[in-house]
């Protein structure tokens, strides 16, 4: 699964990701709405525990790769784990 963090008016990054998704990730999950680091840090939780839930459902999963924007302090994030 892929988490996509995007802060800008424009998102770019997750149509780039979804142009591979079929190739690179079960699930592409964008979140769009703040920084994942300091003000949807419970989206991210919410988005973890879906992604745990369908896991246990049968989902096939082999990791989950959050991508960060470039203004995002990792250290946060990593505390939410």
């Amino acid at each position: 699964a892929v988490i996509e963090n995007e802060v800008g008016e424009v998102s770019i990054d997750d149509a780039l990701v979804e142009q591979k998704h079929n190739d690179m990730a079960e699930e592409v999950i964008l979140l769009d709405n703040g920084c994942i680091c300091c003000s949807i840090r419970g989206d991210l939780v919410n988005t973890l525990n879906n992604i745990a839930a369908k896991r246990m459902a049968g989902m096939q999963l082999d990791g989950v790769l959050i991508e960060l924007t470039g203004v995002a302090d990792p250290a946060p994030v990593v505390q939410t784990f």
